[in-house]
């Protein structure tokens, strides 16, 4: 991946990896299976993350992306606390223990449900910002990825984590992750709309998870931004304003 950021020309990387803190099932079937165990693994990674900087003149950072519910707080704040990454990620993936991004979980549900799984999820993507445990948060809307729940988000919705965010240190990303293959960005237009218009700043994210990825949605991004007339946060003042 760091490799990757170099041949692309990028400036600096951070590595990222998920990381899920719970002790209560589904979440930890869900650890087992696909192996997110870095809050076990983080200080080996690290130092193979201190070697890699010795040979490359991309500026790699330690980071990681943590899975969020209320329920853990308590729990993601010692880890981060012990941890001591360079910037941690927030993300809301899971609402009432279901997984937004798998479509097949909603496909027998009614619509008031699915509004309803969609107004938990921002719900909980506020908490999050309120929070503060975050340095970034990863993208915005995720039901947008899901075709039973895409387009459900209300204009109020949006509003209330425009809100959150004014109050908040904590920052969004411009998340590539579906950009280059769906076309679908995080946050959507109307949503990037609502967020600029309440003077919220951001920072870009590739969301990459094979070094085939990093040099495309990089050059998207920048491409984004520009059309856009948004100047991304350099990392190191998303950095400066968590200290």
């Amino acid at each position: 991946m760091i490799a990757a950021a170099e041949a692309a020309g990028v400036n600096a990387i951070g590595v990222a990896d998920h990381c899920y803190i719970s002790s209560r099932r589904p979440l930890t079937d869900a650890r087992a299976i696909v192996g997110m165990n870095l809050d076990r693994t983080y200080e080996r990674r690290r130092h193979a993350i201190e070697l890699l900087r010795e040979e490359t003149s991309v500026t790699v950072y330690d980071a990681v992306e943590m899975d969020y519910d209320p329920d853990d707080r308590a729990d993601i704040r010692a880890f981060l606390g012990t941890a001591g990454f360079d910037y941690a990620i927030g993300s809301v993936h899971r609402v009432d223990g279901a997984n937004v991004q798998l479509n097949a979980r909603f496909e027998d549900t009614s619509e008031a449900e699915r509004d309803r799984i969609v107004d938990r999820y921002f719900r909980q993507l506020v908490d999050l910002i309120e929070t503060e445990l975050f340095e970034i948060v990863a993208h915005l809307d995720l039901p947008e990825r899901t075709p039973t729940l895409r387009g459900r988000a209300t204009q109020e919705q949006y509003r209330r984590v425009a809100r959150a965010f004014e109050n908040s240190r904590t920052v969004p990303e411009i998340n590539a992750g579906r950009a280059t293959d769906e076309g679908i960005v995080h946050p959507s237009d109307a949503f990037l709309e609502i967020l600029l218009d309440h003077g919220v700043e951001f920072t870009t994210g590739s969301d990459a998870h094979d070094p085939s990825e990093v040099g495309e949605r990089n050059a998207f991004l920048e491409t984004f931004v520009e059309n856009r007339g948004i100047d991304p946060l350099d990392p190191r003042a998303v950095l400066r304003a968590s200290d």
